[in-house]
């Protein structure tokens, strides 16, 4: 269970991005935040991560108290987070990213499997470096294979479409159904896409730092298409 309590977080000047949000997310769900450009999403993943602090509020990882943790104390408590723009590490291979991820040595019928999850051959990436030979699209999508090798408490995704190709897309999808159906654990995505709001166990919908919706697919997702509660929804500063 992730549990926010009226969590704030201002920035230096004073200004409030996140507003007062409370809310619970049980494990096994598949929970999709959506809004806004600019509402505060990744903002507030991040605070979920670990990568920024909350200026007031609570945050709780099955009852236990995470508040005061950075990213690296986060991610030894069971948080994985996927960032909009993957971290380049020149010198180390594919295969080393997802066996340090999964922390452990991986077999190749492993490898596959997991490279799988994301549209890429193992046979042709897990010898290959993470530097610049790589497109933006294949590091998204190895970025989003060393997530699942984690196979986290709580998994984030910021945007995980962002600069993948459509058949990619499609299987990046249907892993996070077989995820959804096969762990325990809680999955966090970011999306505007209406491919994945159609597969969430709940919509959380943010809108100048605020929880604007909450609730099932079936009852959010025909407002956001009839554009019901983008009417009352105000657009944030860009780059939230």
């Amino acid at each position: 269970m992730l549990k926010l309590q009226n969590v704030v977080w201002n920035i230096p000047d004073g200004e409030q991005i996140i507003q007062d949000i409370s809310y619970t997310a049980q494990q096994g769900k598949l929970v999709v935040i959506t809004g806004p450009n600019g509402g505060g999403k990744t903002t507030l993943a991040k605070l979920i991560a670990g990568l920024e602090k909350p200026t007031s509020g609570k945050i709780y990882l099955n009852n236990d108290d995470i508040t005061d943790c950075d990213i690296t104390q986060r991610a030894k408590k069971g948080i994985a987070y996927a960032f909009q723009q993957p971290v380049r590490f020149k010198g180390i291979t594919i295969q080393e990213l997802l066996e340090l991820a999964a922390g452990k040595e991986l077999s190749y019928t492993e490898l596959c499997d997991l490279l799988g999850k994301v549209g890429l051959c193992a046979r042709e990436y897990i010898n290959r470096e993470l530097d610049s030979g790589l497109s933006g699209g294949e590091m998204k999508r190895v970025e989003i294979a060393s997530v699942l090798a984690r196979n986290a408490k709580v998994t984030i995704f910021d945007e995980p479409e962002a600069g993948i190709d459509l058949w990619s897309f499609t299987k990046l999808v249907e892993t996070f159904q077989e995820l959804r159906n096969q762990q325990n654990g809680l999955l966090l995505i970011i999306s505007h896409q209406e491919r994945i709001l159609e597969i969430a166990d709940e919509i959380v919908v943010i809108a100048k730092g605020k929880i604007r919706t909450v609730g099932s697919k079936d009852e959010v997702l025909p407002q956001l298409l009839s554009g019901e509660i983008s009417k009352k929804c105000p657009r944030g500063k860009e780059n939230q």
